[in-house]
């Protein structure tokens, strides 16, 4: 399972997957090592959705507050020029 921990899905894989872990921890059928294992896995893709997140809010920002222009540039390549 270490393998499926290292692979970052896209954001709408790692929610249905994050549904799919609830899902199987609510049925309450797992050992306590699975429940961690998956409790581990939706942890770590929590937080990739929200880095996910950010980094989507960071670019729609630039995108809105580059001189009232609809240009959009790269987070963190604003200040370049």
């Amino acid at each position: 399972m270490s393998k499926k921990i290292d692979k970052l899905p896209t954001l709408e894989e790692s929610m249905n997957e994050i549904t799919q872990l609830i899902e199987k921890m609510e049925r309450g059928e797992l050992t306590l090592e699975q429940s961690l294992t998956d409790f581990e896995r939706g942890v770590t893709l929590v937080k990739h959705c929200q880095k996910l997140l950010t980094d989507a809010e960071q670019k729609v920002q630039v995108l809105t507050q580059q001189n009232g222009q609809a240009t959009l540039t790269n987070y963190g390549e604003e200040n370049e020029e």
